[in-house]
């Protein structure tokens, strides 16, 4: 079969592959999408040693049940499904208790970063990996994995302050930040503030149901307080899904005391934390600060849930196969809007 691999620390090749076979208590899936992800990115430039190389890159994942194991029940050939990418030990309290997003004996393990992907045409998971999509896209289907789970998870943790009159800032209308825009909007009646500084990204986050989008810019700052209040009110929730060290400055600057600060983006950036009474803090008092994984499986389905019900609808750019090394240079180069989708 072929497959996108990185064959190396940052080299990325289509090569031929054997097609894997299921063994007891896997399943071998006919890949319809796969979501193009910054993660990869991050994957591909973390140098030797880090990740295993050969390695089919690929964590967002929809399809169709090819081939069931031994011992599995409840799937068959043809079922539509998508993916949890997270594998973590099983055994630890996060996984015990369902949140294999916190496992503490496995940091980040799971489909296209431990093992291989789904940049194929075919991809070996667990069953206890799928959730099923019913008519859904798999182009849709895909970037709910992580593009809709992401923030629907960081969303799910900030739910107490997301209250009737208050504000949430999103930072960021790429993959992560254009589903926020929606599943604050579908889950939620509070004031949604979009920031980025691509145009068509603020009409996207318009489009998606956000009441006020700020250009990223010099002013960004005093725009966003025009909306929110000066010091120490401002806005209640900010979701950070960029991180680099520009975001993560307006995001402290203008979320409110006491308010709640979620770092989604993993852009690297430094977030300075200084407890100071005499001047004005790094981050405001009683504020807390939190840096949201991926999701749970119960999140995920209750993704899916709202896709289905028309609440939740990816903004994709799709590319074949061969062309996934190209997606990933546009991904890089900030010219993707949306998410960028891989169909085999």
């Amino acid at each position: 079969m072929r497959a996108v691999r990185m064959t190396a620390p940052g080299v990325l090749e289509q090569v031929e592959v054997p097609t894997p076979t299921p063994g007891p208590g896997e399943v071998l899936v006919r890949v319809g999408a796969v979501g193009a992800c910054h993660s990869d990115l991050h994957i591909l430039d973390a140098g030797p040693g880090v990740f295993p190389t050969p390695l089919t890159l690929g964590h967002e994942i929809a399809g169709t049940v090819d081939t069931v194991g031994d011992g599995i029940t409840g799937w068959s050939a043809g079922d539509r499904v998508a993916v949890y990418g997270i594998i973590g030990c099983g055994t630890c309290r996060g996984c015990l208790r369902g949140r294999e997003n916190q496992c503490r004996k496995v940091p980040v393990g799971g489909i296209g970063l431990s093992r291989d992907g789904g940049l194929a045409e075919y991809v070996l998971v667990p069953a206890s990996r799928l959730l099923p999509i019913g008519d859904l896209a798999v182009t849709q289907a895909a970037p709910l994995t992580d593009a809709g789970l992401t923030p629907y998870h960081a969303i799910a943790l900030a739910r107490p302050a997301l209250r009737p009159g208050t504000s949430c800032v999103v930072i960021g209308i790429g993959g992560l930040g254009h589903m926020a825009v929606q599943i604050l909007a579908a889950t939620t009646t509070v004031r949604i503030i979009a920031v980025d500084s691509n145009v068509a990204a603020l009409d996207l986050a318009t489009r998606m149901g956000a009441h006020h989008v700020v250009p990223a810019g010099p002013d960004t700052v005093d725009r966003i307080r025009e909306l929110v209040g000066p010091t120490p009110d401002g806005a209640d929730v900010v979701l950070d899904c960029v991180g680099v060290d520009a975001t993560l400055t307006t995001a402290r600057t203008v979320v409110a005391t006491g308010g709640r600060l979620l770092l989604v983006g993993l852009g690297g950036g430094t977030l300075p934390v200084r407890p100071v009474a005499d001047e004005p803090p790094t981050v405001p008092f009683e504020t807390s600060v939190e840096v949201p994984f991926w999701g749970t499986r119960a999140e995920l389905q209750e993704v899916i849930a709202l896709s289905r019900d028309g609440l939740l609808t990816a903004d994709v750019q799709t590319f074949p196969l061969e062309r996934a090394p190209e997606a990933y240079d546009l991904l890089r180069a900030g010219e993707i809007h949306g998410r960028a989708v891989i169909v085999p």
